[in-house]
């Protein structure tokens, strides 16, 4: 065998290594711009979401404040006026776009170590600041406040907020938005129950899916709440009762709970 055999069989082995990390490399090159790219488009999509919220709160209150002008006289509690109704619907819509330009992607979950107690206490807060000067009683139970699950904290903060805002949105001054937990063989739920209007007309949605009578309709903002609950295996049921309220699930697959304190 000739010295340039020899050489040739010693330099293609590493050849053929030098063309395959090439290939992975210019694999990985394209995989990055393409996340590049698509966390620019989320970036623009948020952006203009945000400004299609702005654009909308300003109709929703001064169509507000023009009901209330319209109205001066007394009026039975929990009494709304179709103009008050429409403008109650663009502020929600408002609130719900914000929602989508800022809540983060279901692909981009971070999970770790989640005390539920923080969690509850962070989404309460934040609904409590949209609400002002309105309030609302929160009543937690304690058991939900010692559940310990794998979550990326962020996501469950913004999916349970939803539901609060829901809560918060059918429910009148000063009532009761009560949270607690329910243990089940195969899953763990976060469950808020409100004593607002139970099912309002304009919230109902009956798909092929799931054609129950007295169920409630997902909203944009509860649409994304659901995304982020499914990105963790689980789901949101929400149910009402026409003048009693309205009872939401946030479901997780009970492998999900680390800790009972």
């Amino acid at each position: 065998m000739t010295p340039e055999s020899l050489l040739l069989i010693a330099v293609l082995p590493a050849a053929a290594a030098l063309a395959v990390a090439l290939w992975m490399r210019s694999i990985l090159i394209d995989a990055r711009n393409r996340v590049a790219a698509s966390e620019r488009l989320a970036a623009a999509r948020g952006r203009c979401l945000s400004l299609a919220a702005q654009e909308l709160r300003g109709p929703g209150l001064a169509l507000m404040a023009q009901a209330a002008q319209m109205v001066p006289g007394p009026r039975r509690d929990g009494e709304e006026t179709p103009l008050e109704g429409v403008a109650q619907q663009l502020l929600r819509l408002a609130d719900d776009l914000a929602d989508f330009a800022t809540e983060p992607s279901p692909r981009t979950l971070h999970e770790a170590p989640a005390l539920l107690g923080p969690v509850v206490d962070a989404a309460i807060a934040a609904v409590a600041a949209q609400i002002r000067p309105g309030r609302r009683h929160w009543q937690v139970d304690p058991g939900l406040r010692s559940l310990t699950v794998k979550a990326d904290r962020r996501a469950l903060e913004g999916a349970l907020a939803a539901l609060l805002r829901r809560a918060a949105r059918h429910s009148r001054d000063g009532d009761v938005v009560a949270l607690r937990h329910v243990l089940g063989a195969e899953t763990v739920a976060i469950v808020v129950e409100d004593e607002g209007d139970g099912l309002p007309a304009h919230d109902l949605v009956m798909d092929a899916a799931s054609p129950v009578a007295g169920t409630r309709g997902l909203d944009l903002g509860l649409t994304l709440a659901r995304s982020l609950a499914a990105a963790h295996g689980g789901d949101i049921r929400l149910e009402s009762a026409p003048g009693i309220g309205a009872r939401a699930w946030l479901t997780l697959p009970r492998e999900r709970l680390m800790e009972v304190a």
